[in-house]
């Protein structure tokens, strides 16, 4: 990748040229293999750390480098932007990333005949189980040994990862009149919206009536566990091990941070926070930052 292009395609505010030269791996940059030829991104809190970095190409913020332009190293070419993690991620996927193609199907997948999907904008991964009546949009990719239960809804560009069941009946139990305990049947189903990721070994269960609803752009860290009726609203995070009630409902951009556990039938409004480990027992409000056993806010 040559800086003409990087800078083309970055467009930053700043460039600051200080030497020519060919970029050919993307690195840490406190770490010993970042090199001339090395490109890496820079955040504001390693400030105390920017005389590390002793050659190289460098990504930083227009707020960063303008506090420290006196001080910035003439071995180093510098790209000011507004948000230096994006920016990576963007050149990560443009000038890195494979380009992906659909149209693969593992022979070894099992697949109803009543399922509705294209088979040319798929991907469909090893020992796969789609059971009847799912319907998978367009560009959607399931990892290897994923089960993807009756009647689940699947929209497009959706990528769930491997050793994942989609749809599989909740844990509803309710006692007769011996006291033995006897399974509500579920009949409803799970609907997945657009421009969902799932990770791997997570489990998203069907509701009893209804759907469970993954709202378009959500994002499912691995061994994740949704429970049935679960609603989450778009552009929300849930992070690696939480845990979700029956029949919470989640708003959009909420973090659910990992280990996270949330008490069925629970409200977590739009725009909060869930600090890592947390148990939560009653509702969250909007906008608010809750964390500890049992979760309590902690904005003010």
């Amino acid at each position: 990748m040559l800086l003409e292009d990087l800078q083309r395609f970055l467009n930053p505010l700043l460039f600051v040229k200080n030497f020519e030269v060919e970029i050919f791996h993307l690195n840490i940059v406190f770490e010993e293999s970042f090199s001339v030829n090395s490109l890496g991104w820079l955040s504001d809190k390693n400030i105390l750390r920017l005389n590390e970095i002793k050659t190289g190409n460098v990504i930083i913020s227009e707020k960063l480098f303008s506090e420290n332009k006196d001080n910035l190293s003439k071995s180093i070419n510098w790209f000011v932007v507004e948000n230096p993690r994006k920016s990576f991620a963007d050149v990560i996927e443009h000038f890195f990333a494979d380009d992906k193609k659909y149209g693969n199907i593992h022979p070894t997948s099992i697949i109803s005949n009543s399922v509705i999907f294209n088979h040319e904008k798929v991907n469909i991964g090893p020992n796969v189980v789609i059971e009847d009546n799912v319907q998978l949009g367009d560009f959607c990719e399931i990892g290897a040994n994923t089960v993807l239960k009756k009647g689940i809804i699947l929209k497009s560009n959706i990528t769930i990862g491997s050793n994942c069941t989609i749809g599989g009946v909740g844990f509803g139990y309710e006692q007769d009149k011996e006291g033995n305990y006897r399974v509500i049947y579920h009949i409803g189903n799970v609907l997945i919206s657009d421009f969902v990721e799932i990770g791997n070994n997570v489990c998203v269960d069907r509701a009893v009536i209804g759907s469970t609803q993954i709202g378009k752009n959500v994002k499912i860290d691995n061994l994740v566990h949704i429970a049935h009726g679960v609603k989450i609203d778009e552009n929300s995070l849930i992070i690696a091990n939480a845990m979700i009630g029956g029949s919470v409902t989640i708003g959009k951009n909420v973090w659910v941070s990992p280990s996270v556990s949330i008490r069925q039938k629970l409200t977590i409004e739009d725009n909060s926070l869930v600090g890592m480990g947390s148990v939560v027992v009653k509702d969250v409000q909007k906008d608010d930052i809750v964390a500890g056993v049992p979760a309590k806010s902690i904005k003010r």
